[in-house]
Formats: C-alpha cells, structure tokens, sequence
C-alpha cells in the first residue's frame, strides 16, 4: 500500500535506534530518486530528471547529517545491528513493480510515487515522535519529521506542473472553495457509513478536522478541486492548498498556522487513504 497499513513495528527506544533507521531510510530514498532521475533522463525530460537528482543529494545530504549527528551524540556511526524493526520500504509493492517494469514512466506518474513516499516517511516519523519515550528521541523524530513534509511540498509543486503540462483531465468540473468551509464539508463527509470498518479511528480524524477548520477560519484559503471530489480527495486537495499557501506567506503567523494545517492535512490524507483500504 501507499500509506502506513499499521503503526510502526515497535517504539524508538534510544537516539541509536533512531540514527539506525534514518540512515536505512534515507540511504534507500536517495536510491530511488537516483533511480527516478536515469528514468526521466532517458525518456527526455531533462528539467525533471535534475529535479530527482538534486532530492537524490539532498537525501545523501541527510544520510551524511545523520552519521554526523550519531558522531556528536553516541561517539560512533549509525550502527545497523540497533535495527530492532525496519521502517516502511521507500517503495510499496505496487509502486516497486510498476517502476521496475515500465519504460515509459509519465513525469506525473513518477511524481506521485515520490509524493506518496514522502508522504508515508512523514507519516512514520510523526509516529515514532509520538510514541517516543524520551525528549531526546522524539525532537530528533519530529526534525526527520519536517524534512520530509518539505520533500512533500516539493515533489507536489512538481506534480502540479507536470499535471497541467500534460493536461490529463481536458474539461473535467472542477470548482472553488474556501479551506475553512471544505474542512467543516469534510468532517461532514467523515461522518457517513464509507467507513466503518473502522468508526473510532475515523471518528477521531473527524474531530481532527473539525478542529482544522477553527484554525483555517479567517485565512481566506481557496482550495481547487473536482466538483464531485470524495474524502480522499478533498483530503488531498487541502493539504495542496496548505503547502502552497506556506510557500507564499509572507506573515509569521500566518505562515505557523499553514505550516500547521499542512502537516495536520498530511497526517490526515494518510489515515484516510489507510482506512478506505
């Protein structure tokens, strides 16, 4: 699956265990988008292929920050013998098959993998922070937490492009809406039978929600989406307008509470897209 099917396997006891998996995490990510940037290189798409290429080098940036800061904090390298459990494969099965056997990748269809994989490291970051027994190991959390929400907002940005580069949806209906409105249309939404097989869960994100919608209130946020837009859907048409709103803000506390509503957003479309499995 594209998001989390579960909570972590296990609880981050200590910063050795933490560096152990961000290095693992982050050593694979840097591979993929590598493997990204030859694929979009070999099909002529020269602007999107540097785009992969320099996430690649930001993420062996972060590997090499992370050996770093284990150096500084425990006198030693991430050590792989820490690894009680591993953290979720930079690909999912669905995704790793279609990479591996396709020749003709589209930019858009490329993008949506990495943004789905960012998504999912966000997700598993702002879970271990959650569950961290230990200050120490849930501010490191949180940390590895933003920067994969800004990996987020990055391949997003370039979906966008690509999106209407390709034109893939000539003429569908489409409308505007103001955030704060759709996050109370939403919660609305949660609030049917689409899923019960897990009621409490979903109950809670519709709380969630709810309290969003207080926080969107008086922003003026419009938020572009199909008129006949699902859960998921709107889901993901928020946390769009939130990274893009956090983008161009140009006042402090508008831009903490975007950059709130954006990981909330985030942490929301993830759930969705689990339960509705």
């Amino acid at each position: 699956m594209s998001t989390l099917k579960s909570e972590p396997a296990g609880i981050v006891q200590s910063l050795d265990e933490l560096f152990a998996l961000a290095h693992e995490m982050e050593s694979a990510a840097a591979e993929m988008y590598g493997q990204f940037a030859l694929s979009m290189r070999s099909q002529g798409h020269g602007e999107l292929a540097d785009v992969f290429e320099r996430i690649a080098a930001e993420e062996m940036s972060h590997v090499e920050s992370v050996d770093k800061w284990s150096q500084r904090q425990s006198g030693h390298l991430p050590d792989p013998t820490r690894l009680v459990w591993a953290g979720p494969p930079p690909f999912d099965e669905e995704d790793a098959a279609e990479v591996a056997g396709s020749r003709m990748l589209t930019p858009y269809r490329i993008l949506s993998i990495a943004v789905k994989n960012e998504e999912r490291a966000f997700a598993f970051w702002s879970y271990v922070a959650a569950a961290a027994p230990r200050e120490d190991v849930r501010l490191a959390a949180e940390a590895m937490a933003t920067e994969e929400l800004g990996h987020v907002a990055a391949f997003r940005r370039e979906r966008r492009k690509a999106f209407h580069a390709a034109r893939t949806k000539p003429g569908a209906a489409s409308s505007a809406g103001d955030a704060a409105d759709l996050e109370v249309h939403l919660a609305a939404m949660l609030a049917g039978t689409a899923f019960d097989a897990d009621r409490a869960r979903m109950d809670i994100v519709r709380k969630q929600t709810l309290s969003m919608a207080d926080l969107a209130r008086g922003l003026g946020t419009p938020v572009q989406l199909d008129t006949d837009a699902g859960p998921a859907a709107l889901s993901e048409a928020l946390a769009e307008a939130y990274l893009a709103a956090a983008d161009r803000a140009d006042d402090e506390d508008a831009l903490a509470r975007y950059q709130q509503l954006a990981e909330r957003a985030v942490a929301r479309l993830v759930a969705i897209r689990t339960l509705a499995k």
